[in-house]
């Protein structure tokens, strides 16, 4: 008999309090889990994608927001291309 599992491989990291309290202040809703939380937040060096405007399109309807414009103003001001040489 073989049985195949399939399951996400999983970290555990330690944070201090103030940085779990605002981890958890952050989460949109009770159920979000804090992977979740940690892939929507803009973090340097993150490219944000074609995929990820039409999760948001998908998640909050037709039109973003003034703040969710200026997260991705921000994400994009980090994304630059390498300095050559």
């Amino acid at each position: 008999m073989i049985v195949y599992d399939s399951f996400m491989a999983t970290k555990t990291i330690t944070l201090e309090l103030d940085a779990y309290e605002r981890l958890k202040a952050a989460k949109r809703t009770p159920r979000e889990s804090f992977s979740e939380v940690v892939r929507r937040l803009p973090i340097p060096g993150y490219t944000f994608t074609a995929r990820d405007l039409l999760n948001m399109r998908e998640e909050r309807g037709p039109f973003l927001s003034d703040e969710d414009l200026a997260s991705i103003d921000a994400i994009n001001r980090l994304d630059r291309p390498p300095d050559i040489p």
